[in-house]
């Protein structure tokens, strides 16, 4: 009988196979999902009980680019803290760590499942927060350009955490070792957007420095960390 010869799964092959891992586990548990819905939807409520008073004398569409990312920048926190609880409480990083694999392709599966994570959590929030707060303001005609400063703020935020979270997963207090290194990193990113997104939904001129530079700051931000946290993970992961 002819052997076999057995071939190493291509690069491509293995980041598909972690990549579906990922999204098989939170489609039959949809823990994630629920979650960081849910605490999207609680700060939605916090937001409406403190601004509740004070509406009227508050430009509130001057401050809903900021509100926004706020929102966002607490739930993304609530996933990226769960994106490697799995794996720790069950074991399931040592074992794929064990196959003979760039450790990159690691960071690349579960950064891409951690972004398509929270923008499935951003679909429904997104919409909810310009519901409760943004249904009085006349809508901007350049609101739909929102699209690309959560588009790129996402992208960062779901690298940079996914590096994190693998960083503070071995230590006692991770949720809060996250958060306390994810904000200031994350700040240029968040900062850049935050002045992107609410020249989209004021109006102003899509062409102007008011959301041009700021969204090619991000970008290059997004390059240059995701390039950095591509090459260390491999000596992060093995740590």
């Amino acid at each position: 009988m002819a052997r076999v010869p057995i071939t190493k799964p291509s690069t491509f092959a293995q980041y598909a196979t972690l990549l579906k891992k990922d999204l098989r586990r939170e489609f039959r548990t949809r823990e994630m999902l629920t979650s960081m819905g849910i605490y999207a939807l609680l700060v939605i409520i916090v937001y409406g009980a403190a601004l509740a008073l004070t509406v009227r004398d508050l430009d509130i569409v001057r401050m809903s680019g900021g509100l926004l990312w706020a929102l966002i920048v607490f739930t993304s926190l609530l996933g990226l803290g769960r994106s490697f609880a799995h794996e720790k409480e069950q074991g399931c990083l040592e074992g794929v760590l064990l196959v003979p694999l760039d450790r990159s392709v690691v960071f690349l599966a579960k950064a891409t499942s951690s972004f398509l994570f929270m923008l499935a959590v951003e679909v429904v929030a997104v919409p909810l927060f310009f519901f409760f707060f943004m249904t009085t303001a006349a809508p901007a005609p350049t609101l739909g350009l929102i699209v690309v400063p959560l588009f790129v703020g996402t992208l960062g935020m779901a690298g940079i955490g996914t590096m994190l979270s693998t960083i503070t997963m071995n230590t006692r207090a991770r949720d809060v070792m996250l958060a306390v290194l994810f904000i200031p990193i994350v700040f240029p990113l968040l900062y850049a957007c935050v002045t992107a997104t609410t020249a989209a939904i004021v109006g102003a001129d899509p062409w102007t420095d008011f959301f041009v530079m700021p969204l090619v700051l991000a970008g290059g931000y997004d390059i240059v960390m995701l390039l950095v946290c591509w090459v260390l993970y491999d000596f992060v992961v093995s740590a």
